[in-house]
């Protein structure tokens, strides 16, 4: 039997407003977020995770998304670095406790303005 506990907290970033869609505007998170984004094995861990009505650990993700463990690992290191997963750990009795992701965006919008230059918003 496993329990979920919310992990450590990780800063970021970006500008967060309370139920409300956050921008990204610097250009190093912005970056992060479209070469996360521009991956074919990121995207399919993003879209399983938004199918699923749970979070998935690695080896989850790995046998749905059919991406091998190693890949998936490094996929989902690039997706938490653009902070677009939640990561939870999962508890297990035998002590081997194991981390659990799911999607922390819905949608993503870009802009491009002349002075501003890219920005996301994340919802």
């Amino acid at each position: 039997m496993s329990q979920s506990l919310t992990g450590t907290p990780r800063t970021y970033r970006t500008e967060t407003l309370a139920d409300e869609p956050r921008i990204v505007s610097e250009e190093d998170d912005v970056r992060s977020i479209l070469t996360a984004l521009n991956d074919a094995d990121c995207r399919t861990i993003l879209e399983e995770l938004g199918d699923s009505d749970a979070y998935l650990s690695a080896s989850e993700l790995s046998d749905r998304c059919d991406v091998p463990l190693s890949t998936t690992y490094r996929k989902l290191e690039l997706l938490e670095d653009a902070d677009l997963l939640e990561e939870k750990l999962r508890i297990r009795q035998s002590g081997r406790h194991a981390s659990e992701y799911d999607q922390r965006v819905d949608g993503i919008r870009i802009s491009v303005d002349g002075e501003d230059g890219v920005a996301l918003e994340l919802s």
